[in-house]
């Protein structure tokens, strides 16, 4: 095998989901669903694989972020091909979606990992070989200045190793909202944006996200008769059985919510806690709130997808206010995408209001149908997606 040949196995067993997974492992990659899962569950050398693939839903149905790394060998690529192989014939899309955020989350740290370790010079190389895998039209640089930028009087300039051709870049950004991402905030040159490792590392994390979301798009006429085939591995099917029956008991989590985000010209206010209405009467008023209000309101805001520039606007009552350094704040936090602080962190720091608006859906809470008793709300976010369930049903208490 030529040295060429076997960077790209190793890069390979490190990130499955690259197209020359079919042309190097075409015996893994290719082989008959029902044969694959038949020598993964029949033989005991795969258990850490099915161990795995158990613990790793199980952490995507929690909504965590981090999974230990995975170990780049040939059972990486078989672990891969299970989790796409379970995401099919469980045809939830819900499920799929949860996924694939933990699995791209997880790629992400991969890379930044390689790119923050001693050899950065080498994390540069293996991202380059990704993008060069994904057919990407990129150009490898010398570290250059594409940038200079004033911070607080502070001149900083702004380097990359990377060029991204400008088409490449708008369909790895399509889904990607953020203000910063837009082609026309980007430095081009000859068609090509400079991106830095980190950004084009968000972009490959893009990438793999929608690549396990494809599996939904995937002809579901013969997924019933895939599904009992693939039941006569009893293995298989006690796997299925334990994935979709914590489902279950995970599911009330967001049995009510409604996916709230903001749209131009709606006024969510109606929707919102009383911590974070108190937050915006005090602004309005034209008062000094405390820094760690401002932080929650950005978080809350941020998470509802509200612009920048409308968080921006919404501050510029406070008597304090200074546009360069509200604007730099708000990106920063949109960049480290920070969640919003939970209802105990905000009785903790006398933020909840719940007392104080006499709110009943944050002192008595919600019936859960699960556990049949009333249960407390445990994030504002969820209040937010509770109350619109309830208005959508014509429920106003």
């Amino acid at each position: 095998m030529s040295n060429n040949s076997s960077n790209l196995s190793q890069l390979l067993q490190q990130y499955p989901w690259l197209p020359s997974l079919k042309d190097i492992y075409r015996d893994i990659a290719l082989k008959d669903p029902i044969q694959f899962i038949n020598d993964i569950f029949d033989n005991e050398q795969y258990d850490p694989i099915i161990e795995r693939i158990s613990k790793f839903f199980s952490v995507a149905f929690e909504n965590l972020e981090i999974f230990p790394p995975f170990k780049p060998d040939e059972n990486n690529i078989s672990f891969y091909l299970l989790l796409k192989i379970i995401l099919f014939v469980l045809n939830n899309k819900r499920i799929t979606n949860r996924i694939a955020n933990l699995y791209s989350k997880v790629t992400y740290s991969e890379i930044k990992k390689e790119l923050e370790g001693n050899n950065r010079r080498n994390g540069i190389f293996i991202l380059y070989q990704i993008c060069i895998n994904l057919g990407l039209n990129i150009q490898y640089i010398e570290e250059e200045t594409y940038h200079t930028t004033l911070i607080r009087d502070n001149k900083k300039e702004l380097k990359t190793n990377f060029k991204l051709y400008f088409t490449d870049f708008l369909h790895l950004s399509s889904n990607l909202k953020d203000d910063y991402r837009k082609l026309v905030n980007n430095t081009l040159s000859k068609g090509y944006v400079y991106i830095i490792p980190k950004e084009l590392t968000r972009l490959i994390q893009e990438y793999v996200r929608k690549k396990i979301l494809e599996i939904n798009q995937i002809d579901k006429d013969n997924i019933e008769n895939m599904r009992k085939s693939l039941f006569n591995n009893q293995n298989f099917k006690s796997l299925y059985d334990n994935i979709y029956s914590l489902w279950e008991l995970k599911k009330e989590d967001f049995e009510y919510s409604i996916q709230v985000r903001f749209e131009k010209d709606k006024n969510l206010m109606e929707l919102f806690p009383p911590c974070v209405k108190e937050t915006l009467i005090l602004i309005k008023e034209g008062q000094n709130i405390p820094h760690i209000s401002r932080l929650f309101l950005t978080f809350f805001l941020l998470a509802l997808d509200y612009p920048v520039d409308n968080i921006i606007e919404i501050f510029s009552a406070t008597p304090d206010f200074n546009k360069q350094i509200a604007q730099y704040q708000v990106e920063f936090a949109k960049k480290k995408e920070y969640s919003p602080h939970s209802c105990d962190t905000l009785k903790s720091l006398n933020l909840c209001m719940a007392t104080k608006y006499k709110d009943k859906l944050c002192i008595e809470g919600y019936f859960s149908k699960k556990k049949e008793q009333e249960q407390k709300i445990k994030h504002p976010l969820f209040y937010t997606q509770l109350k619109q369930y309830k208005l959508s049903k014509g429920q106003n208490d």
